[in-house]
């Protein structure tokens, strides 16, 4: 498995991984499916930005995940606090990807000069909650029913990880 930053190449990839957690999962709170177009714009928003993005490609060069650090608020008062996205392939999910996708996002944030990450987690997906925990995010916040997908309500769980 080779983690390294993403590339525009790397697009339909992670597009493939979003759309199936918009379909099956509450890790997004999306209904609408993305078009590529959108990933693209969302890629160069990113560069253009400085914020850093990396993906997971397995030896048959299959991307198999992807974490980015995103824009918070548009507020300037917000400029040094950022929200990682981590996302897993259903069938690469539970081999510690996560664990590598994450852990350059800490790096990237630092040399960005930021203070902050906020991962805001769906509150019934415990490994997300587990692998922030264990780089050093603690919860600052429970959301109660401010989502609602596949029928119900849903909680989000607030994690802050401070960086020095």
């Amino acid at each position: 498995m080779t983690i390294r930053p993403a590339t525009r190449a790397d697009c339909p990839g992670i597009l493939a991984i979003y759309n199936d957690a918009v379909l099956t999962t509450t890790a997004t709170y999306d209904y609408e499916l993305r078009t590529l177009e959108h990933r693209q714009a969302w890629f160069d928003d990113h560069e253009r930005g400085g914020y850093a993005m990396f993906v997971a490609e397995d030896g048959a060069g299959r991307i198999v995940g992807w974490s980015a650090l995103n824009r918070y608020h548009d507020r300037m008062g917000y400029r040094f606090t950022t929200e990682n996205s981590v996302y897993v392939a259903a069938d690469a999910r539970g081999q510690g990807l996560g664990k590598l996708l994450l852990a350059p996002l800490i790096d990237a944030a630092r040399a960005k000069g930021l203070r902050a990450i906020i991962a805001a987690v769906d509150a019934t997906n415990e490994a997300s909650i587990r692998l922030h925990a264990r780089y050093g995010f603690v919860q600052v916040g429970l959301f109660k029913q401010v989502g609602y997908k596949f029928d119900r309500w849903l909680d989000v769980v607030y994690m802050e990880r401070l960086l020095d």
